[in-house]
């Protein structure tokens, strides 16, 4: 897989007319050289029908038929999927999970993110909500905020940048992921023991969609899955559940990271667009 070219645009995120404008200024630049436009987004999404439930971050985007509104400025064949099932795609199609029938992408970003493949396609649910593990309750009450209760206000970014900055004593706006892990990869011993607790606790949540999907593989997306740390404190503490449960009835959480990282969601988009356009 090779991008040709790449680059970014802020997303607006004040109404759709700007966000409308922003892809139309995209688009006038490559209209000569490409067939379509191929689009991840966050939201619930009806990705046949191009319509988003939900605009996720993007609110403005709430009940719009948002193919049907791109198109009047951009007329080009154009597909849409939720981000995180184009991570699943991506990583079902020429990544981690490409040899499995059945796996699952946790994405770890703004929230939980994800998707799942089931019988090497992509499972949606009847309401389109399938991997959206941010929205799974937990009983936390060491996190505080609107979204405490939910993984993806404990599993996300934050939930490593909350409890360092209070450690550190820092502005919340002056740690972020790569400040979390500047401090633990060189061994301070109380940021370990934070990204121990938060590792802990996504892992339990592994666990459970090891036991709800059974899945031959678990893939790990976002930024932060780029460090190696990460991974080590994630498979040591699958270790410690196991071993502290039942291991001859346990089945541990086959986990690895998400062979194309931050760009997993991109090329599953472009994989969407294959699928309708060009492999059908």
């Amino acid at each position: 897989m090779k991008f040709i070219e790449n680059g970014s645009t802020p997303t607006p995120m004040d109404n759709i007319e700007n966000f409308i404008d922003t892809i139309g200024i995209i688009y006038d630049k490559y209209k000569d050289r490409i067939k379509g436009i191929a689009m991840s987004m966050p939201g619930r999404i009806d990705s046949d029908r191009g319509y988003l439930f939900t605009g996720g971050s993007l609110e403005y985007n709430t009940d719009k038929k948002i193919v049907d509104i791109l198109q009047k400025r951009c007329p080009v064949a154009i597909t849409v999927e939720n981000d995180g099932k184009c991570a699943a795609l991506a990583e079902s199609w020429k990544g981690s999970l490409k040899d499995c029938e059945d796996g699952i992408v946790v994405i770890l970003g703004t929230g939980v993110g994800g998707g799942i493949i089931k019988n090497k396609k992509l499972h949606k649910g009847k309401h389109f909500i399938a991997g959206e593990f941010s929205f799974i309750f937990t009983n936390n009450a060491a996190f505080e905020g609107t979204y405490s209760h939910i993984w993806g206000g404990q599993g996300g970014v934050s939930g490593l940048c909350v409890p360092v900055a209070k450690a550190k004593n820092l502005p919340l706006e002056e740690v972020d992921g790569i400040k979390v892990f500047q401090y633990a990869n060189s061994g301070d011993k109380e940021v370990l023991s934070i990204l121990d607790d938060y590792c802990y606790r996504l892992v339990l949540q592994l666990y459970n969609l090891q036991y709800i999907y059974d899945p031959e593989k678990i893939a790990i997306g976002g930024g932060i899955s780029k460090q190696e740390i990460l991974i080590k404190y994630i498979k040591e503490n699958i270790e410690k559940h196991f071993n502290n449960l039942e291991p001859n009835i346990m089945v541990k959480p086959d986990v690895s990271t998400c062979k194309f990282y931050n760009d997993s969601n991109l090329i599953g988009a472009l994989y969407n667009y294959l699928r309708k356009y060009e492999l059908s």
